[in-house]
């Protein structure tokens, strides 16, 4: 069975090749809040570094019922095969029919992988140390299948589904990136324990494929257990791979514990398309158009997409700059204990890589 699921799940995916020029063309969905700042920032620095990317703009109006804006957004990104984006802000006092837009993307493309690295950096203060863990996961079933009715006034069925396929899929995923990345345990969170059909069945298909990773250790462990786990000894952690609604609130929780939302990027993978935002889908409503949010995140973000595209070079270039400015320099935001403003943040790690002589790379 995990043989045949290894087979079976195996992408052929590769990402867009340049076009004309050297040039690759990314779909950027500004979002909400610090989204659009963001975004600018990005678009700054990669033309200082002269990255040979070009950003085809989509704009997603949060606040419109139609869906005409993010389905024009999700042509863009099949027309180009990776994007990078804002959160989108999810509008409450709409309709219960108005669908999360960034739920709309994950599922309509199915980018059913969500891969988010928390890790200790120098230099920024927080209660644990040493922390490395891999987040993975599961991006288009489970509680967010948007699968919700009112027969009764008063009593809602809110319907939760997990398919062996596609936990398969995860599932395997998440072996896969443990053994490219030379993790040496994985382990499955579920609440097997109460839901043991629903949970059950993901617990038992993480078991299927981990027999045919035998060089890898796995475990499980139920949710509740987890968070408090994270919270007392995160070191324990490796590779963590997860239905959808509890790798949002594991995200969160292995985010704040390496300094917050402003420093953690993530990504988001299926069989033919990529799409890359900060790690915890936080739109920063409350701190927009000041100046002062964190741009590490996006920034981070920017910098595996380049990777995906295969330019390693710029990646690495702006990467080193962007770690360089949070440890050594210690030029920090309102987030991280500091005083820095946004553009301030992103001056600095233009020095960084001025220092270093960018246009030494060849496109």
């Amino acid at each position: 069975g995990a043989a045949s699921c290894n087979q079976r799940h195996k992408s052929t995916y590769t990402p867009p090749p340049a076009r004309y020029g050297g040039r690759h063309t990314v779909t950027l969905i500004p979002g909400d809040g610090i989204g659009p700042e963001l975004a600018n920032h990005v678009r700054e620095l990669f033309r200082f570094c002269c990255v040979p990317v070009d950003f085809e703009v989509a704009n997603v109006d949060s606040s419109l019922a139609s869906e005409d804006d993010i389905n024009n957004a999700i042509m863009a990104i099949r027309r180009n095969g990776v994007a990078l984006k804002g959160n989108i802000e999810t509008n409450h006092n709409l309709p219960p029919s108005y669908k999360s837009r960034n739920n709309l993307l994950r599922t309509t493309l199915d980018l059913y992988a969500n891969v988010m690295h928390c890790q200790s950096l120098p230099g920024v203060r927080t209660r644990h140390k040493n922390i490395d863990i891999l987040i993975i996961r599961e991006n288009t079933e489970g509680e967010y299948s948007s699968l919700e009715h009112e027969n009764v006034p008063g009593v809602v069925e809110c319907l939760k589904i997990i398919t062996r396929p596609k936990s398969l899929r995860i599932a395997d995923y998440a072996f896969r990136t443990a053994r490219e990345r030379g993790r040496r345990r994985v382990t499955a969170v579920h609440k097997a324990n109460i839901m043991k059909l629903a949970d059950g069945l993901f617990l038992e298909c993480c078991k299927e494929v981990a027999s045919g990773y035998p060089e890898i250790a796995f475990d499980s462990m139920i949710v509740d257990n987890t968070t408090m786990q994270l919270v007392s000894r995160p070191q324990q952690f490796d590779v963590m791979v997860m239905p959808n609604l509890y790798g949002n609130v594991v995200s969160n929780v292995c985010a704040g514990l390496v300094g917050g939302p402003g420093l953690v990027p993530g990504a988001n993978y299926g069989e033919d398309y990529a799409l890359f935002e900060t790690g915890t889908r936080n739109t920063g409503k409350s701190i927009a158009n000041r100046n002062i949010a964190n741009p590490t995140a996006m920034l981070l973000a920017s910098c595996l997409l380049l990777d995906h595209l295969k330019l390693h070079a710029y990646a690495s270039m702006i990467r080193r700059a962007i770690i360089s400015t949070v440890t050594e320099a210690r030029l920090h935001t309102a987030d991280l204990g500091g005083q820095g403003s946004t553009s301030e943040v992103v001056q600095s790690i233009m020095k960084a890589i001025q220092s270093t002589g960018p246009m030494t790379l060849s496109i």
